[in-house]
């Protein structure tokens, strides 16, 4: 299964390319599924709450301060992303997303340099980041 997280992890990414590409082509819906919009908002939402939640977990491993912020602040980032969700327009909660994706990128570097996660899911955390953050950028603007 070690192996595996890293095809997984880059598999995650193809929701995201694919809406992009789609909403860059102007194509605005997915039979059965609806408009590319709420489809990448859904799983950007996803995907974010996720990753807080992976770094919730990651608290159990740690001593002291962290210990606490990584309780709090994927808690308030999972429930301030569930009321942006609902209350803001597209353009908006893009902008959240990738504010929020940095800031999750943000504090596993910070768990890299403290030697709680090692160099390579950093790296795949990185590049990862990187694909997404790109791609939702381009949804928010071609939309």
């Amino acid at each position: 299964m070690k192996k595996n997280y890293l095809y997984l992890t880059y598999a995650g990414t193809i929701p995201f390319v694919f809406c992009a590409v789609c909403l860059s082509a102007d194509i605005q819906q997915l039979p059965f599924l609806g408009s590319f919009e709420k489809i990448i908002s859904v799983y950007a939402l996803v995907i974010c709450s996720f990753l807080a939640g992976s770094q919730w977990g990651q608290h159990l491993n740690v001593k002291g301060i962290w210990s606490s912020v990584l309780t709090i602040v994927s808690n308030i980032i999972a429930i301030l992303l569930w009321f942006c969700f609902l209350v803001l327009g597209f353009k908006a909660l893009i902008a959240v997303f990738v504010s929020v994706f940095i800031i999750l990128l943000f504090v596993d570097y910070r768990l890299f340099q403290r030697d709680l996660i090692t160099r390579q899911y950093f790296q795949t955390r990185f590049f990862v980041s990187a694909i997404v953050i790109f791609s939702l950028i381009i949804s928010g603007t071609v939309s």
